[in-house]
């Protein structure tokens, strides 16, 4: 029971955390990870043991296919080149400037374990950025950028942690070893994920029972990352392919009222992941600095500093001279992109290069590491320094620097959304205009208003107003009448939770239009 009391108690202090953090504009991993950390140093902290094998597979799986599903494969095609640039070469780059940093401050550390941290701190996560761009809608081509690399660049990362792990195990770390095992396990993930999506849609278009559908999706989700793994794949690659296949198909196939709740849940799971991660990965720093020596102890944070420092410095390093690179090329040859977007200057490369906080990836591989890793405490500890630095010196600035840079484009997502808006509902009205019943006149007039209305930001025209008035005026009072019959007796609980979500619906019709 003890155990249980620290969990909830965790969670309380994350759900205030996280309100703080949006009440002032900032990103919540960033609190949770500071809120992390000072609990680690009071008295009564709790302790929390993972099994290595399992940090992976629970952190990153649903977080990864969460964000995977809702990717857009066409304005990841459209960005290949940057995306490229950041998921392949900034990583191996980020991973051998680590790498040599630690093994000149430790030179008795293996080179092997040098490339593992290296690998373990190379890949951003999208999580911290996007909570704080999103807010100020920078330029889509950024996000899109950001998101696409916070994907991807975990395949690259994690396949070079997996061979430094193994080649820690055989005292060896050879080319040879590396780039047949990375052409193989991209090509086979590349072709199982969506196999594996075909499959997983196949049987989910069967289950006509919620409950028991949202639980396959989470069974098929970690089934698919052990499966991967065990076949010597990507399991994030893998999971990348799985959940864009899994996008491009599903919205046709599965149901709004399977859709809706899958949605809600999965948005609290995976918010309830990030808060465990960034929890937890401040409470391993107190035990790993109690069990040193202080010389110890002083060198160990002295390498965190430096591999902070290095991750920091190494992605401007990159992306800078690439973005220079691009704009070159643009300036010689025109800039003619396949659909309208920001075009690269040397502000969205700042921005680019300085939204380069690590998160959950970082944290689950470095506790993913076996416990007989060498130089594991200080891997640990330089990967908690890592998050934690980079989450306040980046994540607090972001804001102030993508003020100051004053990046802008023509919202090309509400453009699309507008157009699509109009031919959805044209189709809808097209498909009843011969019905002359009072049903079909009706939804029509439901189907017009609604395509009138753009979006919550948007000003409502007067007969918009005073339609979603009137909607939310009888919602409430056909509500109230159901109230009144059950607190009457004339009506079960049954029969009223019947009524209750059919109002339910419609009042989440309303909302959706509310101005």
């Amino acid at each position: 029971m003890h155990a249980l009391e620290q969990v909830l108690v965790l969670f309380l202090a994350a759900v205030i955390l996280a309100a703080a953090a949006r009440r002032v504009g900032a990103p919540y991993p960033v609190f949770l990870a500071i809120g992390g950390a000072l609990l680690a140093f009071l008295p009564i902290a709790p302790t929390f043991t993972l099994p290595p094998e399992l940090a992976l597979a629970l952190f990153v799986a649903p977080v990864l296919l969460d964000a995977a599903y809702d990717a857009s494969f066409r304005d990841l095609k459209d960005n290949w080149r940057p995306l490229a640039g950041l998921v392949v070469f900034a990583v191996i780059f980020t991973t051998a400037a680590v790498a040599v940093v630690v093994h000149w401050l430790v030179p008795a550390m293996p080179w092997a374990a040098a490339i593992a941290l290296g690998a373990i701190v190379a890949p951003p996560d999208a999580v911290a950025a996007t909570a704080v761009l999103r807010q100020l809608r920078p330029p889509h081509r950024i996000l899109t950028i950001l998101e696409g690399e916070s994907l991807l660049n975990d395949a690259s990362a994690l396949l070079i942690f997996r061979l430094a792990v193994g080649a820690a195990g055989q005292d060896g770390f050879g080319i040879g070893q590396v780039v047949p095992a990375f052409l193989l396990s991209v090509a086979g993930s590349v072709l199982v994920g969506p196999a594996l999506g075909w499959m997983t849609l196949r049987v989910m278009e069967r289950v006509a029972h919620v409950p028991t559908a949202i639980i396959l999706q989470f069974l098929c989700t970690f089934g698919v990352w052990i499966l991967a793994e065990r076949a010597g794949l990507s399991p994030v690659l893998t999971m990348v392919c799985y959940a864009i296949a899994l996008a491009r198909v599903a919205p046709g196939r599965l149901p709004a009222r399977s859709r809706i709740p899958t949605n809600a849940v999965w948005q609290t799971v995976v918010f309830a992941l990030n808060i465990l991660a960034f929890i937890f990965i401040g409470l391993q720093a107190r035990p790993i600095l109690e069990s040193l020596e202080p010389a110890v102890r002083n060198q160990y944070l002295a390498v965190a500093g430096a591999v902070l420092l290095t991750v920091i410095v190494a992605r401007p390093a990159w992306h800078m001279p690439f973005n220079a690179l691009v704009r070159r090329r643009h300036e010689r040859d025109g800039f003619h992109p396949p659909r309208p977007m920001l075009r690269p200057s040397v502000g969205s490369g700042l921005l680019i290069s300085w939204a380069g906080m690590r998160g959950i990836v970082t944290l689950a591989a470095a506790m993913a590491l076996p416990a007989t890793f060498p130089y594991r405490d200080l891997i640990t500890l330089t990967a908690s320094a890592v998050v934690l630095g980079t989450l306040v010196i980046q994540g607090l600035t972001l804001k102030p620097l993508l003020r100051a840079l004053d990046l802008h484009d023509d919202d090309p997502v509400h453009r699309e959304f507008s157009a699509a808006r109009e031919s959805a509902y044209q189709a809808g009205l097209d498909s009843v205009a011969r019905e002359e019943s009072a049903a079909a006149k009706a939804l029509r007039h439901k189907l017009a208003v609604h395509m009138k209305y753009e979006r919550p930001e948007a000003e409502p025209d007067d007969a918009m107003v005073i339609h979603n008035h009137l909607h939310r005026r009888a919602i409430r009072a056909a509500r109230q009448a159901a109230l009144n019959m059950r607190d009457k007796g004339e009506i079960g609980d049954d029969a009223f939770h019947q009524i209750e979500e059919e109002l339910d619906w419609l009042e989440m019709t309303a909302d959706r239009t509310r101005a």
